[in-house]
Parts: C-alpha cells; sequence; structure tokens
C-alpha cells in the first residue's frame, strides 16, 4: 500500500465484497446533507459539487440527492449530523483517521471505541496521528498520457506536483483548488480514472502478512460502520497479500 492506486485497490476490493448498495447510499447521502450546510447550490460549494458527482457515480436517485441538499439547508427537517473525526492506531502502530458523521456522538464514539479495541486497535487523542496526513485532491491518470502534458494543463489552475504511483500517474493539488485543476484537466481533454479530495499520509508503515490481514479486518469493520464516512490509514501491506487483492 505504498502508493495511492495500492490504497485504491483495496477500497475496491472493499466494494467488491460489500455490494450493499443501501450502506453506500447512506454515507453519499449524509455527505450531500454536510456539504449543503454551507450553500445549496453547488456551483457555488465545492464540496456540494463533488458530493453531487459522487452520489451520481454509486447510482443515487435524483430525487434523493434533491432530498439531501434541502435537508441540508433545512427546507426539510432533518436530524441534526455533526462531523467528528477519531483520531487512532490499529496493529502495527498504523495511524488511523477515521470521519464520522453522527446524530449521536456518544453513541458513535463508543461503536469506534468497542471496533478498534476488538480489533488489536486503539483510540488516541485529539492530533495524535492528524499531522502524519495532508490533506489533498487527487487525480489518477493512466500511464500511457506523458507527464510533461498532465503537468502542463494543470498548472495554471494549481496543480501542485505530478507521481509516479506505480501503474498510474498521480496529479495532486491543494483542496481549495480541486474545482479548478479538474476543470482544466477536463478542458485540455484529458481522461484522469479517479478524482477525489483525500487525506495521504505523510509516510507509510510495513506491515508483515499476519499483521496486515489484521488490520484490513479492522479496516473493514470501521468502514461498515454506518456512522463512518472515511477511513484513513498509513499502512503498507507486503506484495503477496496485495496479490491476493487483485
Amino acid at each position: 500500500m505504498a502508493g495511492h492506486s495500492k490504497w485504491k485497490n483495496i477500497q475496491h476490493r472493499k466494494g467488491r465484497q460489500d455490494a450493499k448498495r443501501g450502506k453506500m447510499f447512506t454515507k453519499v447521502t449524509k455527505e450531500i446533507i454536510l456539504a449543503a450546510k454551507t450553500g445549496g447550490d453547488p456551483e457555488a460549494n465545492p464540496r456540494l459539487r463533488a458530493a453531487i458527482e459522487a452520489a451520481k457515480a454509486v447510482n443515487l436517485p435524483k430525487d434523493k440527492i434533491e432530498t439531501a441538499i434541502k435537508k441540508g439547508t433545512g427546507e426539510l427537517a432533518s436530524d441534526a449530523l455533526e462531523e467528528i473525526v477519531y483520531e487512532g492506531y490499529g496493529p502495527g502502530g498504523v495511524a488511523l483517521l477515521i470521519e464520522a458523521a453522527t446524530d449521536n456522538k456518544n453513541r458513535t464514539v463508543a461503536d469506534v471505541r468497542h471496533i478498534l479495541s476488538k480489533n488489536g486497535g486503539s483510540l488516541g487523542a485529539a492530533g495524535c496521528v492528524a499531522w502524519m496526513f495532508d490533506k489533498k485532491g487527487v487525480f489518477e491518470f493512466p500511464k500511457d498520457l506523458d507527464e510533461e502534458t498532465i503537468l502542463e494543463a494543470g498548472l495554471d489552475a494549481g496543480l501542485e506536483d505530478v507521481v509516479d504511483d506505480g501503474d498510474v500517474w498521480q496529479a495532486r493539488c491543494a483542496p481549495e483548488d480541486f474545482p479548478a485543476v479538474k476543470a482544466a484537466f477536463e478542458a485540455a481533454g484529458l481522461g484522469f480514472t479517479s478524482a477525489e479530495i483525500t487525506m495521504i499520509p505523510q509516510n507509510t508503515v510495513a506491515l508483515d502478512e499476519e499483521t496486515g490481514r489484521k488490520m484490513l479486518k479492522l479496516y473493514d469493520a470501521l468502514e461498515d460502520h454506518d456512522d463512518v464516512q472515511n477511513v484513513y490509514a498509513n499502512f503498507d501491506l507486503p506484495d503477496a497479500l496485495m496479490a491476493e487483492m487483485e
């Protein structure tokens, strides 16, 4: 999992195992509600625009998207969702950032603590691992594209760097520049295979196969919780274990 593309493989593995459309619908709906709290116009609200794109990617019906926006803006009544980030550790000292959206913080923190302790992890204090991650806009491109072409298309819009991530090029930018960089790539006709705002670990922890399996079990358990929106970690799996997920 040294590269971001390998991390995506873990998430895709999760998607294949989980085929629970309703759970994914719940997560993207919550993100729309939270994003719409700062404005219901996606053209003026980059987070909402990204949330809507994510919802469309999992085929959330248009009427449910519109309802979620109205709940976020207050036009329709809804539970009072709060965003909270938990920090902690997994097997082998892996750093964990867990983003949740909940209407009951006491319930959620108790559940997260239980999942961690049951799977060889622990909940940490605020700030204990957040400094190990950088929030970035990330675009992935196939290797048949030239690195210089990607750079030239995005630099004026705020592109910071293009990284060789094994099977793909990874283009990075500051979160606030994400919409402009995305528009620049689209205007240039460059087809990226994924685009998201995510947390990139500054370094990774190499795990052996046994510890890696424990970490994947913990990761899946956290992702399965209804209140958990995203899980970020800094572990690097051995090649043998990665090969099992191809």
